[in-house]
């Protein structure tokens, strides 16, 4: 496993299921200065966590990159494809439980991966606003 590339295509998303895994990914991301995403699955579902806390220190997602990201997670909980956590643990850090399936949990990954890097038509594309 290594850290995601700047635009990390769905099926290149880390799958760390399991504490070993995750840990696994997110050191690989932080010792790369990578913005951490991954997908992990719990039971029948799936998870999508973010983290731009292990991105090089010059890393900075814009205003309207963080705008969008808090739209389009809003929308995929008022569609119900999503939970969210009670409170999220650290700022910078994005948790999306109860995600249907691998394929759809990788889409919405990769779509935040991108938009956590200034790139918003994936999200665009994976979380319509109609």
């Amino acid at each position: 496993m290594h850290a995601p590339p700047i635009a990390c295509p769905a099926d290149q998303v880390p799958d760390a299921t399991g504490v070993t895994a995750f840990n696994r990914a997110y050191g690989e991301a932080r010792d790369a200065g990578a913005v951490f995403v991954c997908v992990a699955r719990s039971g029948q579902r799936w998870t999508v966590k973010t983290d731009t806390n292990t991105a090089a220190s010059g890393h900075a997602v814009s205003d309207v990159a963080a705008a969008a990201v808090g739209e389009a997670i809003d929308r995929l909980r008022d569609r119900r494809e999503v939970r969210l956590a009670p409170r999220l643990a650290r700022p910078g850090s994005t948790v999306l439980y109860d995600i249907a399936g691998e394929e759809r949990a990788r889409q919405i990954a990769a779509a935040l991966h991108a938009a956590l890097h200034g790139d918003l038509d994936p999200l665009a594309r994976a979380v319509p606003t109609a």
